[in-house]
């Protein structure tokens, strides 16, 4: 266990003197806005293994560790805990082995879990979870401590064994690639409370009408903005039915007396706040509204090229002996036939860099009618065709 700045500043020196480093962390995250961080796994090879208690210290001098281009960091499922390390040390991540996502480059599944590519690449077998533990609290256990350090025992030696798998099926231009994408620090850094209003999902938005939307939206805005202020969970604040209800009801000046979900407390703690971001989404012009969303979108041809281009992603991935997931989400595929054949390649991923090269283009030439699946007998796509072919019946 390191807990002085002498011992964590002689491990950051180890650490930039090394190839590659392998990273864990374990946080408690229940009552508050933000993970409250409570151990840095520090792994640089087996047998040297390390805990920064990072309640006792200032994590600053990692951050070097963690933005050296010639320091492969590996870590499994890398964004959030690179995120969390980001808040703590200051350093953007570059040159980041996600093994995770790598193993899904190679014939694995890209939701593998630690635990199981120990197994299977590395032929341990990891100790019992203490996931659920208090990591906060000190001493920890023997078992705790364990249960940490075996995180990043193994995970130079399953990034090595990836390495080789990656070379064998010649996926190192691909590899490099994913890696990039990694060194971008809008992965890491804080969104805006408008851009988290945004991506939210609340039960019942569906049938809001677009001054209703903005309203929630300019709401749940507000609300990200008071939970980051007291460090407490989102719906601490105020609840999401009281979010939608007071969107549904629009009451710019009232007592907000007719909103179910919304207690007394909250109404006179919070009550001006609101009847402030409803004030805000009334001001805006009928040309700033989003359009009407339909209550029940269900247009038969959209969901039939639907089906079809997921089939071709699944398909295309299942032959190329990589994890579908990696080509495109099913929500991926939605958005991109909503866009429709003038899709933008920015605003869809599976358009861009490889993902465009082994699939990309013939979803973009289905989209426009310039070719068509053919499926087997099972259902599954057997090729993509030019829509001449198609046309001819050859």
């Amino acid at each position: 266990m390191i807990d002085t700045p002498d011992a964590l500043a002689a491990l950051v020196d180890r650490m930039l003197a090394a190839n590659a480093v392998a990273i864990d962390t374990e946080f408690v995250w229940d009552r508050t806005y933000y993970p409250r961080l409570g151990l840095v796994q520090i792994g640089l090879g087996r047998g040297d293994t390390h805990l920064l208690d990072a309640p006792a210290l200032d994590l600053t001098p990692l951050g070097t560790v963690l933005a050296d281009p010639n320091v492969t960091v590996v870590l499994h499922d890398a964004v959030q805990d690179l995120t969390i390390l980001h808040r703590a040390t200051g350093g953007l991540p570059v040159n980041v082995f996600d093994t995770q996502r790598i193993a899904g480059l190679v014939g694995l599944t890209a939701t593998a879990s630690l635990t199981g590519l120990v197994e299977d690449l590395v032929g341990v077998e990891m100790p019992a979870t203490q996931a659920r533990t208090d990591w906060l609290r000190r001493p920890l256990s023997q078992k705790q401590q364990t249960y940490a350090l075996a995180d990043v025992e193994y995970l130079l030696d399953v990034k090595d064994r990836l390495e080789e798998l990656v070379v064998a099926k010649g996926r190192q231009a691909i590899a490099d690639e994913e890696r990039a994408a990694y060194d971008e620090p809008s992965l890491y850094t804080e969104e805006t409370p408008e851009e988290v209003a945004e991506r939210l999902s609340f039960k019942g938005q569906g049938r809001l009408r677009p001054r209703q939307r903005v309203t929630l939206d300019a709401l749940a805005a507000w609300r990200e903005e008071e939970a980051r202020y007291q460090d407490t969970p989102r719906r601490r604040v105020v609840s999401d039915d009281a979010l939608v209800q007071i969107a549904q009801r629009n009451p710019r000046r009232s007592n907000l007396l007719g909103v179910r979900a919304l207690d007394d407390r909250d109404r006179d703690r919070y009550g001006d706040a609101l009847r402030d971001a409803v004030e805000y989404a009334h001001s805006l012009p009928d040309d700033a509204l989003p359009p009407p969303t339909p209550l029940h979108r269900d247009d038969p041809a959209e969901r039939s090229q639907a089906y079809l281009l997921n089939a071709l992603v699944v398909g295309r991935g299942t032959a190329e002996d990589l994890d579908p997931i990696l080509l495109s989400t099913k929500s991926g595929i939605g958005a991109l036939v909503e866009a429709g054949p003038d899709a933008d390649p920015a605003d869809h991923p599976v358009l861009q860099g490889w993902r465009r090269e082994i699939v990309g283009a013939d979803l973009l030439r289905v989209l426009r009618g310039e070719a068509a699946v053919l499926l087997d007998a099972d259902g599954l796509p057997s090729r993509c065709v030019a829509q001449e072919r198609v046309a001819t019946g050859d």
